[in-house]
């Protein structure tokens, strides 16, 4: 099974939306809160170069929003 990683914020709708997503999928994932954490805030920016949240790692591959296509893709590989 893949390694999931989401990178989010409490405020931010979309990151809700990928971890509700991700949760009915039945799909085991590590949730960061960037807000709170500067080091996962570092580790999100070096690996996407982006600020926006969410950011999902799923083992080698950087999705930056909330996009499900792309997650079953990468999730079913």
């Amino acid at each position: 099974m893949a390694t999931i990683k989401v990178y989010s914020t409490p405020a931010c709708p979309y990151c809700v939306k990928a971890k509700e997503y991700l949760n009915q999928k039945g799909v085991s994932f590590e949730n960061f809160d960037v807000s709170n954490d500067k080091s996962k805030l570092d580790e999100m920016i070096k690996l996407s170069g982006q600020m926006g949240v969410p950011v999902i790692a799923v083992d080698n591959e950087v999705i930056v929003g909330f996009d499900s296509a792309r997650l079953d893709e990468l999730i079913n590989k």
